[in-house]
C-alpha cells in the first residue's frame, strides 16, 4: 500500500516537518524511516488502535511505539510543535487573542497499572539488577521523574470516574498553544499560571521566543484574586467573568470593595475558539479515551494531536 493513507501526512504536511525532526547520530544505528514511523503513530493517536494491532505498513509495531515514548520523553513532539508554531507566527498566521480552558478525559481500564519505579534500574530478589549493564539505566534516564502513583501519572478520580484532565490555552484559530495534563479532579484556576507559562514561541531570526498574548478569554473557573493578579502583574488584557459569590461579597464591602473587574462581552463570546480547540483534539480517539500508562506518554499523544492540527490548520 503506498503513500495517501486516510490519516497519513500529506506530501506537503511532511515537507513542512522533515527539516525539524532529529538526525541519527550515527553510533546507534540509522533511524527507520521517519515518515513511516510519524504515519504510524498518527494512526493510533487518531484511531486508538491497540499499539500491536498497527498495520503493518508501519513496520514493526515496537518501533513506532519506542519512538512515540521517546519523543514524548525527550520532549521532541514539544519542540516539533514550537517549531510548526513559529513559522505560523513568522508568517503573521497566529491570532495572539488566546482563550483558556479545560477538558476532562476518561482514562481505559488499561491506562492503570504503571510500575510504582519510574525511574531507576528494576531490581530482583538478591539485589541483581535486571537487563543489559548501562542499557536499562540509559532507557530509564529518558523517562521523567515521578510517576507510579496513580496521581503522579496524571490519573484521578473525578465525577467521571477514572479521568485526565487536559489544560490548554488556544490561539483565535482554533489551534492549541501550550498543554497540561494533571489528574482529573485538579482544580482549573490552579494551572492557569502554569499554561500559560507554558506558552513558548520561538523566533525563526533573531530574538526570544514570543510568550505574552495579546489578550485572554477565560470562564468563570478561572475568576479568583491570584489569576487576575498575575494578568495585571504581566499587563496582559483580560475578559472573564466574576463570580456572583465574588460578585455579592464585593458589593457588601461598598466602597472598600474596589470597582469590578472589566467585561468586555464580544471579546469573551471568541472563547468559543478554545471549545472548538478541545474538539478538534478530541477527534482522536486516543486523546478522547486515555489508554496510556504514563502521564508523559500520554502528553506526547495530547501533543502529536495538536501538531497534526497545525500542520492541518
Amino acid at each position: 500500500m503506498g503513500r495517501g493513507e486516510r490519516g497519513d501526512l500529506s506530501d506537503a504536511e511532511w515537507e513542512r516537518l522533515r527539516p525539524l525532526l532529529p538526525v541519527s547520530n550515527g553510533r546507534c544505528g540509522r533511524w527507520r524511516d521517519h515518515r513511516q514511523v510519524i504515519d504510524g503513530i498518527l494512526h493510533r493517536v487518531r484511531t486508538g488502535v491497540h499499539w500491536r494491532d498497527l498495520p503493518e505498513r508501519f513496520g514493526p509495531w515496537k518501533t513506532v511505539y519506542e519512538r512515540h515514548r521517546l519523543w514524548s520523553a525527550d520532549g521532541t513532539w514539544e519542540r516539533l510543535l514550537q517549531q510548526v508554531q513559529a513559522a505560523a507566527d513568522a508568517a503573521g498566521e497566529i491570532d495572539w487573542d488566546i482563550s483558556v480552558d479545560s477538558t476532562i478525559v476518561r482514562a481505559h481500564q488499561h491506562a492503570a497499572g504503571a510500575h510504582r519505579s519510574a525511574t531507576g534500574p528494576r531490581q530482583l530478589k538478591g539485589g541483581r539488577d535486571t537487563g543489559t549493564p548501562g542499557r536499562m539505566s540509559v532507557a530509564e534516564t529518558r523517562r521523567p521523574t515521578g510517576g507510579g502513583s496513580a496521581g503522579g501519572e496524571g490519573l484521578g478520580s473525578s465525577r467521571g470516574g477514572f479521568t485526565s484532565k487536559i489544560h490548554l490555552s488556544a490561539d483565535g484559530f482554533c489551534r492549541p498553544l501550550s498543554l497540561i495534563v494533571t489528574p482529573g479532579q485538579r482544580a482549573d484556576c490552579t494551572q492557569f499560571v502554569p499554561v500559560l507559562e507554558k506558552i513558548r514561541v520561538p523566533r525563526l531570526g533573531l530574538g526570544r521566543p514570543r510568550k505574552k498574548p495579546a489578550s485572554v478569554a477565560a470562564d468563570k473557573a478561572y475568576s479568583n484574586g491570584p489569576c487576575r493578579q498575575y494578568l495585571r502583574q504581566r499587563g496582559i488584557r483580560h475578559t472573564i467573568p466574576e463570580k456572583a459569590d465574588s460578585q455579592a461579597a464585593r458589593l457588601r464591602k461598598g466602597s472598600r470593595g474596589g470597582r469590578p473587574p472589566g467585561f468586555d462581552e464580544k471579546r469573551y463570546r471568541k472563547r468559543n475558539t478554545v471549545e472548538r480547540a478541545i474538539s478538534k483534539l478530541k477527534n482522536s480517539r486516543a486523546v478522547a479515551t486515555r489508554y496510556d500508562k504514563r502521564g508523559y506518554v500520554f502528553l506526547g499523544t495530547v501533543t502529536a494531536a495538536a501538531l497534526v492540527i497545525w500542520l492541518r490548520s
